[in-house]
């Protein structure tokens, strides 16, 4: 009986652990709430930061900027690549942004102030497609999200395929081990 109860609990656990890598995420627009400026170098642009994520479909990215002076357009590429702010598909000025990543393929956004964005203030981000329809799950394995287009001004840089498709997979064979625990007992 102990054992049992033992087992149920271990499931439980990884029950819990697992949603949470299969569902949706808010992602912070460059991991921290000052992000979205202008990068004071090419290594700090939030392209540079997009290039080792992987976005998908339902996640969310969330802007935090002084909606007084700056603002964030989603647009389409001709607009990200010539900062052409007028007509975006999207227009957010409240300071607190959040957007919801409901389809895969690329993303633009760049800065309401055509300076700013000419200076650097912008993101490009492509959300992975689902396999087989789904959006995450037990079993479900991400790939790696390719690199941004070299046609936009910077190289592709081959995406880093080690710590997370391996946790990923480490997680999906402890949920089945613990599944497969209970179905047993």
């Amino acid at each position: 009986m102990a054992q049992r109860t033992l087992i149920e609990a271990t499931f439980l656990f990884f029950f819990f652990f697992l949603a949470n890598f299969a569902c949706c995420k808010e992602i912070l627009v460059g991991g921290k709430t000052s992000a979205w400026k202008i990068p004071s170098s090419p290594s700090e642009s939030l392209n540079k930061w997009a290039e080792s994520l992987r976005f998908h479909v339902g996640d969310s990215l969330v802007w935090k900027y002084d909606g007084e002076k700056d603002s964030v357009l989603q647009v389409t590429k001709d607009a990200y690549i010539n900062c052409n702010t007028t007509n975006p598909a999207a227009n957010y000025s409240n300071g607190d942004t959040k957007v919801k990543l409901e389809r895969s393929g690329p993303y633009f956004f760049i800065s309401g102030s055509k300076s700013n964005c000419v200076e650097g203030e912008k993101l490009h981000i492509v959300v992975m497609s689902t396999r087989g329809g789904h959006t995450g799950g037990f079993f479900t394995g991400y790939a790696p999200s390719p690199a941004p287009s070299p046609a936009l001004g910077a190289p592709a840089v081959a995406p880093a395929t080690g710590a997370a498709s391996s946790l990923t997979r480490q997680v999906g064979v402890l949920g089945f081990v613990g599944l497969l625990g209970v179905v047993l007992l």
